[in-house]
């Protein structure tokens, strides 16, 4: 990257706060509102008042949010599949004494968004990073739920992959923590379902459309929520929050029904034993034998 000179410096970028007091050159993560913009915070706005540049996941998302701020920006984007060689980019700045700030689409940076190579690349280098906090979806949902907030296991978003999925869920499991995960409004029902089946019908809530005119929170077991949304799709991003695991719980699923659904997912013999002990707490080699009988059945 071309290095910016002194004078050059100056005239583009004079990093001044409103108060008078010039930004420190650093990257500043800055969390965004996650649907109401009146939960955007007066520092967050200071500083993309007057960074050099603003980096974000989707120039489009921030650039209308800018513009409803009355703020005129550099943008630049940085998402998943430029993230490393953004932050090649974004450290020269800051490198330059440059201060650059970084938002996701909304709520926190890194929190199921970009961001944490981000930040890995300016610990590696040495250079210096800020978070300035704001609206959280995990936690917002977590409270609105009316489930324990003593503590909370952040799931995020269910792996796609089958494999990868069934190793989280078989974790989720044995997690004694209210449990927050991410997810698409069309697969809330199936995802619901999912979950009944693995871990048990535990007390949980769908929260949607966060801080938003229509926000809405559905409490209840999770077979009545599966039900209920199996017919009625939801709109706007949503969150499910599901109750920790309690002495007794078991999972709903036998070990024959869940192999047979492994199974039938395609998965392999060997695979399929491999989650359903994970999941259903059994020895392999059981689960293996079961396995390779309905196989043959098969």
């Amino acid at each position: 990257m071309r290095s910016i000179t002194e004078t050059q410096m100056e005239d583009m970028y004079r990093n001044e706060s409103d108060a008078g007091t010039p930004l420190q050159a650093k990257l500043y993560l800055c969390a965004t509102p996650i649907g109401n913009m009146g939960d955007i915070t007066q520092r967050v706005t200071d500083v993309l008042k007057n960074v050099y540049a603003v980096y974000c996941e989707d120039t489009r998302n921030t650039g209308a949010m800018l513009k409803r701020l009355g703020i005129k920006a550099r943008l630049e984007a940085c998402h998943e599949h430029n993230e490393e060689a953004s932050a090649e980019r974004i450290a020269a700045l800051v490198g330059q004494g440059l201060a650059v700030a970084y938002v996701s689409d909304a709520g926190m940076p890194c929190i199921s968004d970009p961001g944490e190579r981000l930040v890995r690349a300016f610990i590696d280098r040495g250079l210096p990073f800020e978070v300035l906090p704001g609206a959280s979806a995990s936690l917002t949902a977590a409270i609105l739920s009316g489930l324990s907030t003593k503590r909370i296991y952040f799931a995020g978003f269910l792996p796609r992959e089958n494999r990868e999925r069934v190793e989280l869920l078989a974790e989720i499991k044995r997690v004694g923590a209210t449990v927050v995960i991410y997810e698409s409004p069309h697969r809330v029902g199936k995802t619901l379902e999912e979950l009944n089946r693995a871990l048990g019908d535990r007390d949980a809530a769908v929260v949607r459309e966060m801080t938003k005119r229509f926000e809405q929170t559905v409490r209840g077991r999770l077979s009545e929520l599966a039900d209920r949304f199996s017919d009625e799709e939801p709109k706007g991003e949503c969150v499910i929050v599901l109750s920790g695991k309690k002495s007794g719980d078991a999972a709903a699923e036998s070990p024959r029904e869940l192999l047979s659904r492994l199974l039938a997912s395609g998965m392999s013999v060997k695979d399929a034993a491999r989650q359903a002990a994970l999941l259903l707490d059994v020895p392999k080699s059981e689960a293996y034998a079961l396995a390779m009988k309905l196989k043959n059945e098969g």
